[in-house]
């Protein structure tokens, strides 16, 4: 189950911070505490450790036990449930790095826009003058225009 973003968390905890010990997990997710030590032994959910070794369990683990709870009801064995939630980190990785990507496209895009803007000016009599970037027009009347090519 990839993270999702759902706006502001109440009383300024997010969902990845570990805050719920194994017992109040187990009675969130509606599972035996021996169920979650079985899951965190196959690395289905894997919660965090405080000082000695004692489990911790954040709102996204509990979240992920309830989906392997589901995917389990549903008949998928718990080595197809593995598979499942890590293709889905997977893709949650990829759109993040496509997100990434795509910025720096854009900032990339913006740049040779910049780079490749050259600057026009109507002569007195009406031709097209070039001007150099931070150059000013001679006459007041000159009309200046900036040119960008698409692409």
């Amino acid at each position: 189950m990839a993270p999702r973003s759902t706006g502001p968390e109440p009383f300024g905890v997010d969902r990845f911070t570990p805050v719920f010990v194994i017992s109040v997990a187990a009675e969130l997710a509606d599972m035996h505490p021996q169920t979650l030590r079985q899951y965190d032994r196959l690395g289905l959910v894997s919660p965090s450790r405080q000082r000695g070794k004692q489990r911790r369990y954040s709102r996204y683990d509990v979240e992920l036990l309830r989906e392997v709870q589901r995917l389990s009801k549903d008949g998928v064995s718990l080595e197809g449930i593995r598979r499942i939630l890590e293709l889905e980190n997977q893709v949650a990785a990829l759109r993040a790095r496509v997100g990434e990507l795509m910025e720096e496209l854009d900032d990339v895009r913006a740049a040779r826009a910049v780079e490749h803007a050259r600057v026009f000016a109507a002569g007195v009599a009406g031709e097209v003058v070039t001007l150099a970037r931070g150059q000013r027009p001679r006459a007041r009347s000159q009309a200046v225009v900036l040119w960008r090519p698409r692409g």
